[in-house]
């Protein structure tokens, strides 16, 4: 399978089992350069396994994949150092300062001393954390620990960021702050995959998919999901799929 010029992820009947449970089950999908891409599904439906499929830290079953025109089966390593990866439990270190945590992720992520200490003072001055930089994170509010770690994730300038629910436990107007953030990424030619259980936030995607039982059920754009299962709402849409007897029997 070779990536096309307008798809930054291609993934072709990606299977991901462990022992006789199938966590993630032929799962087929592009996602743009630039775009928003919401990854839904309710807990246990296969989205994690599938972005860490997708990032290069677990190999697939079976299938075919390009992540940031890269092969998954053999070029993992590529992958890794071309993409941004914010996980649920964000892994900022709660005993170092924010500017520690800047230096040590910037280091990881190989950038040189003088590109770093740009980029670290550049970071600090987008999020307005001045008055935080010699502050442990552990001492810092859980919204803006959020917004240093999305901004610590992609430091390096990623060609994608995967974010799996970011915005879990934070209050609305954080949430809507945090996408602004997103949506600055996406309007410097960031990839943005997201997942979210904020059947809300989905709303602000380019596209969604729903997974639902380690399968995708549906893709497409909030407005189009919205109309082809005559919902009035994403909630309503993801009640349908991944809730099916529960939407009939309110009917």
């Amino acid at each position: 399978m070779k990536l096309t010029g307008e798809n930054i992820i291609e993934v072709e009947n990606l299977v991901k089992r462990f022992g006789s449970f199938t966590a993630v089950d032929n799962i087929s999908f592009q996602v743009r350069k630039g775009e928003v891409f919401g990854f839904l599904g309710a807990n246990g439906a296969g989205k994690t396994t599938a972005i860490k499929m997708l990032i290069g830290l677990w190999s697939p079953t079976s299938g075919k994949a390009n992540v940031a025109g890269f092969n998954l089966f053999t070029e993992a390593e590529q992958i890794r150092k071309n993409i941004g990866y914010m996980a649920q439990r964000f892994s900022l270190y709660e005993d170092l300062t924010v500017i520690e945590n800047i230096q040590f992720y910037g280091g990881i992520y190989g950038l040189r001393k003088n590109i770093l200490k740009e980029r670290a003072e550049e970071l600090i001055s987008e999020l307005g954390m001045e008055s935080f930089r010699k502050e442990l994170i552990k001492n810092i509010p859980l919204g803006w620990k959020q917004k240093l770690a999305l901004s610590v994730a992609m430091i390096h300038k990623p060609k994608i960021v995967f974010l799996d629910e970011p915005t879990s436990g934070v209050d609305p107007i954080t949430r809507r702050q945090f996408w602004d953030l997103i949506y600055n990424a996406a309007e410097k030619g960031t990839t943005v995959f997201v997942t979210t259980h904020y059947m809300d936030e989905s709303e602000y995607c380019d596209r969604v998919s729903i997974m639902v039982d380690g399968r995708i059920e549906a893709l497409d754009t909030p407005v189009q999901l919205k109309k082809q299962f005559n919902a009035e709402s994403m909630d309503e849409v993801f009640l349908k799929l991944a809730r099916p007897t529960e939407v009939s029997s309110k009917q």
